[in-house]
Protein backbone atom coordinates (compact mmCIF):
# COMPACT_ATOMS: atom_id res chain seq x y z
CA UNK A 1 0.00 0.00 0.00
CA UNK A 2 1.26 3.48 -0.78
CA UNK A 3 0.81 6.15 2.16
CA UNK A 4 -0.43 9.61 0.89
CA UNK A 5 2.79 11.91 0.80
CA UNK A 6 1.09 14.26 3.94
CA UNK A 7 0.95 11.01 5.89
CA UNK A 8 4.79 9.74 4.84
CA UNK A 9 6.08 13.47 5.92
CA UNK A 10 3.96 13.16 8.87
CA UNK A 11 5.09 9.44 9.95
CA UNK A 12 9.28 10.10 8.82
CA UNK A 13 8.83 13.32 10.89
CA UNK A 14 7.45 11.52 14.12
CA UNK A 15 9.90 8.58 13.45
CA UNK A 16 12.90 10.40 13.40
CA UNK A 17 12.15 12.68 16.42
CA UNK A 18 11.54 9.97 18.73
CA UNK A 19 14.95 7.92 17.46
CA UNK A 20 16.88 11.04 18.09
CA UNK A 21 15.52 11.78 21.53
CA UNK A 22 15.91 8.43 22.35
CA UNK A 23 19.34 8.01 21.34
CA UNK A 24 20.10 10.91 23.19
CA UNK A 25 18.48 9.61 26.62
CA UNK A 26 20.39 6.66 26.36
CA UNK A 27 23.70 8.35 25.95
CA UNK A 28 22.46 10.74 29.05
CA UNK A 29 21.72 7.74 31.05
CA UNK A 30 24.83 5.94 30.12
CA UNK A 31 27.46 9.47 30.94
CA UNK A 32 26.85 10.11 34.39
CA UNK A 33 29.12 13.25 34.43
CA UNK A 34 27.71 14.68 31.42
CA UNK A 35 24.55 16.63 32.88
CA UNK A 36 24.83 18.32 36.06
CA UNK A 37 23.00 17.74 39.47
CA UNK A 38 20.42 18.76 40.84
CA UNK A 39 20.29 19.14 44.64
CA UNK A 40 17.28 19.38 46.83
CA UNK A 41 16.42 23.05 47.48
CA UNK A 42 13.76 25.20 49.16
CA UNK A 43 11.61 24.52 46.25
CA UNK A 44 12.42 20.74 45.80
CA UNK A 45 9.95 18.32 46.56
CA UNK A 46 13.00 15.51 45.85
CA UNK A 47 15.55 14.41 48.18
CA UNK A 48 17.99 13.40 46.64
CA UNK A 49 20.38 14.95 44.22
CA UNK A 50 18.61 14.24 40.38
CA UNK A 51 20.70 14.75 36.76
CA UNK A 52 18.75 17.88 35.14
CA UNK A 53 19.19 19.14 31.66
CA UNK A 54 17.45 16.33 30.25
CA UNK A 55 15.81 18.62 27.88
CA UNK A 56 18.62 18.97 26.05
CA UNK A 57 17.75 15.30 24.64
CA UNK A 58 14.25 16.82 23.67
CA UNK A 59 16.09 19.45 21.12
CA UNK A 60 18.47 17.11 19.69
CA UNK A 61 15.07 15.21 18.75
CA UNK A 62 12.60 17.84 17.89
CA UNK A 63 15.13 20.49 15.93
CA UNK A 64 15.93 19.04 12.88
CA UNK A 65 12.36 18.20 12.15
CA UNK A 66 10.91 21.89 13.09
CA UNK A 67 13.69 23.18 10.90
CA UNK A 68 12.38 20.64 7.67
CA UNK A 69 8.90 21.33 8.89
CA UNK A 70 8.00 24.19 10.78
CA UNK A 71 5.25 25.21 12.81
CA UNK A 72 4.61 28.03 11.13
CA UNK A 73 4.83 29.46 7.75
CA UNK A 74 8.49 29.26 6.48
CA UNK A 75 9.12 32.85 6.45
CA UNK A 76 8.53 32.82 10.27
CA UNK A 77 11.43 30.91 11.65
CA UNK A 78 12.91 34.35 12.34
CA UNK A 79 9.94 34.89 14.71
CA UNK A 80 11.06 31.61 16.90
CA UNK A 81 14.42 29.80 16.02
CA UNK A 82 16.69 33.02 17.32
CA UNK A 83 15.12 34.30 20.61
CA UNK A 84 14.53 30.28 21.50
CA UNK A 85 18.10 29.71 20.48
CA UNK A 86 19.24 32.39 22.71
CA UNK A 87 16.86 30.42 25.58
CA UNK A 88 18.64 27.32 25.32
CA UNK A 89 21.84 28.39 25.33
CA UNK A 90 21.44 30.85 28.73
CA UNK A 91 19.21 28.13 30.67
CA UNK A 92 21.80 25.58 29.27
CA UNK A 93 24.47 27.70 31.39
CA UNK A 94 22.21 28.10 34.28
CA UNK A 95 21.91 24.52 34.71
CA UNK A 96 25.47 23.94 34.85
CA UNK A 97 26.40 27.33 37.04
CA UNK A 98 23.58 29.63 37.93
CA UNK A 99 22.48 32.68 36.11
CA UNK A 100 21.66 35.97 37.89
CA UNK A 101 18.05 36.85 38.21
CA UNK A 102 18.48 39.95 36.55
CA UNK A 103 20.60 38.29 33.95
CA UNK A 104 18.00 35.72 33.23
CA UNK A 105 15.20 38.21 33.40
CA UNK A 106 16.64 40.29 30.81
CA UNK A 107 17.34 37.46 28.72
CA UNK A 108 13.42 36.15 29.00
CA UNK A 109 12.48 39.62 28.24
CA UNK A 110 14.57 40.10 24.91
CA UNK A 111 13.74 37.30 23.65
CA UNK A 112 9.94 37.84 24.14
CA UNK A 113 10.15 41.36 22.55
CA UNK A 114 12.50 39.91 19.50
CA UNK A 115 9.80 37.19 19.04
CA UNK A 116 6.56 40.39 19.74
CA UNK A 117 8.49 42.62 18.06
CA UNK A 118 8.83 39.88 14.40
CA UNK A 119 5.12 39.33 14.60
CA UNK A 120 4.21 42.77 14.27
CA UNK A 121 6.69 43.03 11.63
CA UNK A 122 5.50 40.21 9.48
CA UNK A 123 2.06 40.74 10.38
CA UNK A 124 2.00 44.52 8.23
CA UNK A 125 1.76 48.67 8.84
CA UNK A 126 -1.88 48.96 9.62
CA UNK A 127 -2.50 50.45 13.17
CA UNK A 128 -1.05 53.58 14.73
CA UNK A 129 2.67 53.43 16.30
CA UNK A 130 1.13 53.85 19.63
CA UNK A 131 -1.22 50.73 19.28
CA UNK A 132 1.55 48.83 17.41
CA UNK A 133 3.91 49.78 20.57
CA UNK A 134 0.85 48.52 23.34
CA UNK A 135 0.34 45.07 20.92
CA UNK A 136 3.83 44.62 20.89
CA UNK A 137 4.57 45.07 25.16
CA UNK A 138 1.20 42.87 25.79
CA UNK A 139 2.34 39.89 23.40
CA UNK A 140 5.91 39.92 24.78
CA UNK A 141 4.40 40.07 28.33
CA UNK A 142 2.41 37.06 27.62
CA UNK A 143 5.75 35.40 26.07
CA UNK A 144 7.58 36.38 28.81
CA UNK A 145 4.87 34.59 31.11
CA UNK A 146 4.94 31.51 29.40
CA UNK A 147 7.86 30.67 29.24
CA UNK A 148 9.03 31.73 33.13
CA UNK A 149 5.58 29.85 34.38
CA UNK A 150 6.61 26.63 32.87
CA UNK A 151 9.68 26.77 34.64
CA UNK A 152 8.00 27.22 38.17
CA UNK A 153 5.51 24.42 37.47
CA UNK A 154 8.68 21.88 36.50
CA UNK A 155 9.05 20.57 39.78
CA UNK A 156 7.02 17.43 40.23
CA UNK A 157 7.74 13.72 38.45
CA UNK A 158 6.08 14.07 34.92
CA UNK A 159 4.71 16.87 34.91
CA UNK A 160 6.20 19.37 32.34
CA UNK A 161 7.15 16.52 30.37
CA UNK A 162 3.15 15.45 30.80
CA UNK A 163 1.86 19.04 29.90
CA UNK A 164 4.07 18.96 26.81
CA UNK A 165 2.87 15.67 25.47
CA UNK A 166 -0.30 16.69 26.14
CA UNK A 167 -0.62 20.62 25.10
CA UNK A 168 1.26 20.16 21.94
CA UNK A 169 -0.47 17.26 20.74
CA UNK A 170 -3.66 19.94 21.26
CA UNK A 171 -1.66 22.13 19.43
CA UNK A 172 -0.96 19.59 16.35
CA UNK A 173 -4.65 18.58 16.21
CA UNK A 174 -5.91 22.19 16.26
CA UNK A 175 -3.32 22.68 13.44
CA UNK A 176 -5.11 19.73 11.49
CA UNK A 177 -8.27 21.03 12.30
CA UNK A 178 -8.04 24.51 10.96
CA UNK A 179 -5.75 23.55 8.25
CA UNK A 180 -2.02 24.59 9.29
CA UNK A 181 1.27 22.75 9.05
CA UNK A 182 1.55 20.20 12.42
CA UNK A 183 3.62 18.24 12.02
CA UNK A 184 6.69 19.72 14.57
CA UNK A 185 3.98 19.97 17.29
CA UNK A 186 3.29 16.01 17.06
CA UNK A 187 7.19 15.94 16.68
CA UNK A 188 7.73 17.73 19.81
CA UNK A 189 5.53 15.43 21.73
CA UNK A 190 7.45 12.65 20.00
CA UNK A 191 10.77 13.95 21.08
CA UNK A 192 9.35 14.36 24.83
CA UNK A 193 8.45 11.07 24.85
CA UNK A 194 11.63 8.88 25.90
CA UNK A 195 12.53 12.06 28.20
CA UNK A 196 8.55 11.26 30.38
CA UNK A 197 9.59 7.34 30.08
CA UNK A 198 12.71 9.04 32.60
CA UNK A 199 11.05 11.93 34.29
CA UNK A 200 8.02 9.98 35.44
CA UNK A 201 7.62 8.91 39.08
CA UNK A 202 10.35 7.95 40.26
CA UNK A 203 12.05 10.16 38.09
CA UNK A 204 15.74 9.62 36.94
CA UNK A 205 16.48 12.87 35.02
CA UNK A 206 15.32 16.09 35.45
CA UNK A 207 14.02 18.43 32.66
CA UNK A 208 16.37 21.48 34.02
CA UNK A 209 16.44 24.62 32.95
CA UNK A 210 17.42 23.79 29.24
CA UNK A 211 14.47 22.36 28.81
CA UNK A 212 11.42 24.26 30.57
CA UNK A 213 11.91 27.98 29.31
CA UNK A 214 12.27 26.67 25.73
CA UNK A 215 9.31 24.91 26.23
CA UNK A 216 7.20 27.57 27.80
CA UNK A 217 8.56 29.98 25.25
CA UNK A 218 7.10 27.63 22.24
CA UNK A 219 3.60 27.29 23.75
CA UNK A 220 3.34 31.18 24.63
CA UNK A 221 4.63 31.67 21.10
CA UNK A 222 3.60 29.32 18.81
CA UNK A 223 0.19 29.78 20.53
CA UNK A 224 -0.32 33.46 19.75
CA UNK A 225 1.41 33.16 16.41
CA UNK A 226 -1.72 31.20 15.36
CA UNK A 227 -4.17 33.46 16.92
CA UNK A 228 -2.79 36.70 14.97
CA UNK A 229 -2.69 34.81 12.28
CA UNK A 230 -5.73 33.84 12.83
CA UNK A 231 -5.51 30.29 12.47
CA UNK A 232 -7.22 29.67 16.11
CA UNK A 233 -9.29 31.30 18.48
CA UNK A 234 -7.35 33.38 21.17
CA UNK A 235 -9.24 30.96 24.01
CA UNK A 236 -8.03 27.83 22.29
CA UNK A 237 -4.27 28.21 23.71
CA UNK A 238 -5.18 29.52 27.22
CA UNK A 239 -7.39 26.59 27.28
CA UNK A 240 -4.63 24.10 25.59
CA UNK A 241 -2.23 25.58 28.66
CA UNK A 242 -4.94 26.32 31.48
CA UNK A 243 -3.46 24.10 34.16
CA UNK A 244 -0.29 25.47 34.03
CA UNK A 245 -1.54 29.18 33.45
CA UNK A 246 -3.89 29.04 36.69
CA UNK A 247 -1.68 27.48 38.96
CA UNK A 248 1.26 29.38 38.72
CA UNK A 249 -0.81 32.79 38.02
CA UNK A 250 -2.73 32.38 41.33
CA UNK A 251 0.32 31.85 42.94
CA UNK A 252 2.19 34.48 41.99
CA UNK A 253 -0.84 36.79 42.44
CA UNK A 254 -1.13 35.39 45.77
CA UNK A 255 2.34 35.71 47.03
CA UNK A 256 2.41 39.69 45.84
CA UNK A 257 -0.84 39.74 47.78
CA UNK A 258 0.78 38.41 50.56
CA UNK A 259 3.50 41.08 50.36
CA UNK A 260 6.21 38.09 49.91
CA UNK A 261 9.59 38.67 47.58
CA UNK A 262 7.81 36.57 44.76
CA UNK A 263 11.40 35.77 43.22
CA UNK A 264 12.79 33.91 46.21
CA UNK A 265 12.88 30.17 45.69
CA UNK A 266 9.09 28.43 47.38
CA UNK A 267 7.25 25.86 47.55
CA UNK A 268 3.49 26.44 47.68
CA UNK A 269 2.23 26.22 44.04
CA UNK A 270 -1.03 24.25 43.91
CA UNK A 271 0.83 21.18 42.82
CA UNK A 272 3.64 21.53 45.37
CA UNK A 273 0.63 21.87 48.40
CA UNK A 274 -0.88 18.55 47.02
CA UNK A 275 2.47 16.76 46.82
CA UNK A 276 2.82 17.81 50.31
CA UNK A 277 -0.39 16.73 51.24
CA UNK A 278 0.63 13.27 50.32
CA UNK A 279 -0.14 12.73 46.77
CA UNK A 280 3.01 12.55 45.78
CA UNK A 281 4.58 12.46 42.83
CA UNK A 282 2.56 10.03 41.47
CA UNK A 283 -0.85 11.62 42.57
CA UNK A 284 0.02 14.90 41.91
CA UNK A 285 0.70 13.55 37.92
CA UNK A 286 -2.84 11.81 38.32
CA UNK A 287 -4.79 15.06 38.90
CA UNK A 288 -2.86 17.17 36.66
CA UNK A 289 -2.44 15.27 34.16
CA UNK A 290 -6.46 14.48 34.09
CA UNK A 291 -7.25 17.77 34.29
CA UNK A 292 -4.76 18.90 31.17
CA UNK A 293 -6.36 15.97 29.19
CA UNK A 294 -9.74 17.38 29.95
CA UNK A 295 -8.92 20.97 29.32
CA UNK A 296 -6.73 20.30 26.39
CA UNK A 297 -10.20 17.70 24.94
CA UNK A 298 -12.83 20.23 25.44
CA UNK A 299 -10.65 23.15 23.79
CA UNK A 300 -10.26 20.67 20.42
CA UNK A 301 -14.26 19.61 20.81
CA UNK A 302 -15.16 23.58 20.50
CA UNK A 303 -12.36 23.96 17.90
CA UNK A 304 -13.99 21.43 15.95
CA UNK A 305 -17.66 21.89 16.10
CA UNK A 306 -18.95 25.16 18.16
CA UNK A 307 -15.75 27.30 18.34
CA UNK A 308 -18.35 30.35 19.36
CA UNK A 309 -18.54 28.00 22.97
CA UNK A 310 -14.62 28.43 23.08
CA UNK A 311 -14.87 31.34 25.82
CA UNK A 312 -17.51 30.00 27.72
CA UNK A 313 -15.56 26.30 27.90
CA UNK A 314 -12.88 28.26 29.25
CA UNK A 315 -14.66 29.94 31.78
CA UNK A 316 -15.91 26.60 33.02
CA UNK A 317 -12.96 25.44 33.37
CA UNK A 318 -11.38 28.61 35.23
CA UNK A 319 -14.76 27.40 38.30
CA UNK A 320 -13.33 24.27 37.96
CA UNK A 321 -9.41 25.38 38.79
CA UNK A 322 -11.06 27.08 41.15
CA UNK A 323 -12.84 24.18 42.74
CA UNK A 324 -9.68 22.32 42.92
CA UNK A 325 -7.54 25.10 44.29
CA UNK A 326 -9.85 26.16 47.14
CA UNK A 327 -10.26 22.18 48.24
CA UNK A 328 -6.08 22.15 47.90
CA UNK A 329 -6.56 25.24 50.38
CA UNK A 330 -9.25 23.40 52.45
CA UNK A 331 -7.36 20.11 53.17
CA UNK A 332 -3.96 22.02 53.61
CA UNK A 333 -5.61 24.46 56.43
CA UNK A 334 -6.80 21.22 57.84
CA UNK A 335 -3.61 19.34 58.04
CA UNK A 336 -1.28 22.57 58.64
CA UNK A 337 -3.28 25.29 60.05
CA UNK A 338 -1.91 27.46 57.88
CA UNK A 339 -2.63 29.18 54.27
CA UNK A 340 0.50 28.55 52.39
Amino acid sequence: MILPPGLFLFLIGIALALALSAAAIALLLRSDEVLPKDNPGERSLHVSPQPRGGGLAIWIGWFPVALWMPPLAQGALVLWVVPWLILVAVSLRDDVAPVGVGTRLMVHALAALWFAVALWGQAGPGASLPATLLAVVFVGGIVAWGLNLYNFMDGSDGLAAGMTMLGFSAYGAGAILVGVPGIAYFALVAATLPFFVVNRPPSRMFLGDVGAVPLGFLAASFGVAQVVDGSWPAWFPILVFLPFIADATTTLAYRAWSRERIWVAHRSHYYQRLHRLGQGHRGTLVVYGAWMAGCGLTALACLHWKPALGWLALGGWCVASAALFTTIDYHWRSKFGAAR
